[in-house]
């Protein structure tokens, strides 16, 4: 009863004085009392007078977005946080809409804003909780295997298995290459004795 003489009283100020602020105050009476339409009306009618009137603007974004005129509410409260980026009533409007729209993640983003300005808010913090719950999910590892993360076995064995044929086949090659190598010596020490026997003999020929 006392907001319907409150209500009244502050329409009887405004239709005596079309130009008096009280505008702003009646068009948030209205709001708060469910007469979204009528707070709409009074605010576009004081605006007119009054257009950097920024607490109205807020008012007439947040009837609206009651009447479900999103989109025209959204531009309101936009055009309050250019004014004014740290109005709260704006910013917290502004989060509300953008939240209905199904615009999550935007919405989480004012929110948050929102906190920033109005700490240890026991329903912002809540609000800001929950949709960080839904739009940043915890990340799950790609597999839950620990298995997947060890090496393939068999591996080491292989790579063993290759160095030693490696080492097998340069032993083998040094091997042949030291046989070569006995062989041509023995081969110039023959050559040698049969250079030797034959000197011996010719010497002994021109003795006789």
């Amino acid at each position: 009863m006392a907001d319907n003489h409150r209500i009244e009283d502050l329409r009887r100020r405004v239709q005596k004085d079309p130009s008096s602020i009280a505008f702003a105050q009646l068009a948030e009476e209205c709001r708060r009392a469910g007469e979204f339409q009528e707070a709409v009306d009074v605010c576009r009618a004081g605006l007119e007078l009054h257009p950097g009137y920024l607490s109205a603007r807020v008012t007439l974004g947040r009837a609206l977005a009651e009447l479900d005129q999103v989109e025209a509410a959204q531009a309101e409260l936009e055009l309050v946080l250019k004014g004014a980026p740290d109005n709260l009533a704006a910013i917290r409007g502004l989060a509300e809409i953008l939240h209905r729209r199904g615009l999550v993640g935007e919405a989480l983003a004012r929110y948050r804003t929102a906190l920033t300005l109005s700490r240890h808010d026991p329903e912002l913090e809540r609000i800001v909780s929950d949709l960080a719950r839904e739009v940043e999910p915890s990340k799950k590892p790609a597999t839950s295997d620990p298995s997947a993360l060890r090496e393939p076995q068999g591996r080491p064995e292989q790579s063993r298995g290759t160095t030693g044929s490696g080492q097998v086949k340069s032993s083998a090659a040094g091997a042949a290459r030291v046989d070569g190598t006995a062989d041509a010596q023995t081969r110039t020490l023959a050559a040698l004795e049969q250079w030797l026997d034959a000197i011996h003999v010719a010497r002994a020929e021109r003795r006789a």
